[in-house]
């Protein structure tokens, strides 16, 4: 109750002063609060998962068939961003690893910048500290939840009221088969064994019906209300007391990494503005290192350019779940002889 107590209070707020996702950003700082508090607090997986099932169906609702034109006119300026994204998270794990700082497959897993959760579980069957790996990425989530929204806000014009995609009320078929394809697209994913499979199943599936015609997504505004919080909560709810002090010697170092892995991303986002039509904000959002769930509620609260951001983050996230196990090897192999 007082988790839900401070998450409203925080929401209010952060909307009152008209952050885009604050009703994500306000239980994800109650959590963290919470969390690191030592409050015994854990959101139940199958609840995080539906969340990001309905998260996928609002993304579906606001993607059109331009993705895939943006993909094919953009390809290679697209392929880049996610390239220059992957190779400042490898620079980051070099340079822990050099520092010994954390140990090198540890580093490498912890910096990859996409798939927090398949980071996690992929490290462990890699023989990393799944803690550090954890602790990395969230921290590095919560981080670009944070600086997207402040850049958001900072740049989106608060006068005018920003239009929503589900502002207005819908017939309680289109809810039915927006609750459908949530629960047919996540099985299919599943069972697919597809990277974030419970977010990009029913986004794909939701867009290709909606784009066709043959179904309406819609998603009224107490259950997205609801996935915002939830994913909020989860990602929060991670940074425990216990976490907090197994990875307190790192602790510097990884706020750092963090931060400079924010900067170069943010860097190429200012150069993606000269080689393509679009804004600071939608380069920024489609290069932040991490949360693909996180970023497309901020791009979709946003007047960003959806289709290019979930292009970019969906084509990285893809990139460094199959490239990770390589990599990771190759920084661990770099770290210096223990022995010498």
């Amino acid at each position: 109750m007082g988790l839900l107590a401070v998450s409203a209070v925080l929401a209010i707020a952060l909307s009152f002063a008209r952050f885009p996702a604050a009703l994500l950003l306000g239980p994800m700082l109650a959590a963290i609060a919470f969390g690191v508090g030592g409050a015994r607090l854990l959101l139940p997986r199958p609840l995080f998962l539906a969340a990001q099932a309905i998260i996928g169906c609002l993304v579906a609702h606001s993607v059109t068939p331009e993705i895939a034109r943006t993909i094919i006119d953009d390809g290679a300026l697209m392929v880049a961003a996610v390239l220059v994204t992957v190779l400042a998270g490898v620079v980051v794990g070099l340079t822990l690893t050099r520092l010994q700082v954390l140990p090198g497959a540890t580093a490498a897993w912890g910096s990859a910048p996409g798939g927090a959760a398949a980071m996690v579980a992929m490290s462990e069957a890699y023989g990393s500290d799944p803690r550090l790996v954890a602790f990395m990425q969230y921290v590095r989530v919560a981080a670009v939840v944070l600086t997207a929204s402040l850049v958001a806000r900072l740049l989106v014009d608060v006068s005018a009221e920003p239009a929503s995609a589900v502002a207005q009320p819908f017939p309680l078929t289109s809810i039915v088969a927006t609750l459908g394809i949530a629960a047919l697209g996540t099985g299919m994913a599943l069972v697919l064994r597809m990277p974030a499979g419970a977010l990009v199943g029913p986004m794909l599936l939701g867009a290709a019906l909606h784009a066709t015609g043959i179904a309406s997504v819609a998603v009224p505004g107490p259950l997205l209300d609801a996935a915002y919080a939830a994913i909020g909560w989860y990602v929060g709810l991670r940074f425990t007391r216990e976490t907090l002090l197994t990875t307190l010697h790192a602790l510097p170092g990884i706020l750092v990494a963090t931060g400079a892995i924010i900067l170069l991303c943010g860097a190429w986002a200012y150069g993606l503005t000269f080689l393509l039509p679009i804004d600071f904000l939608t380069a920024f959002l489609a290069t932040s290192p991490g949360g693909l769930d996180s970023v497309a509620i901020i791009a979709v609260g946003s007047k960003a350019d959806v289709s290019f951001v979930l292009g970019v983050q969906t084509l990285r996230l893809f990139t460094v779940l199959l490239t990770g196990p390589i990599l990771a090897r190759w920084i661990a192999r770099s770290a210096p002889d223990a022995s010498a």
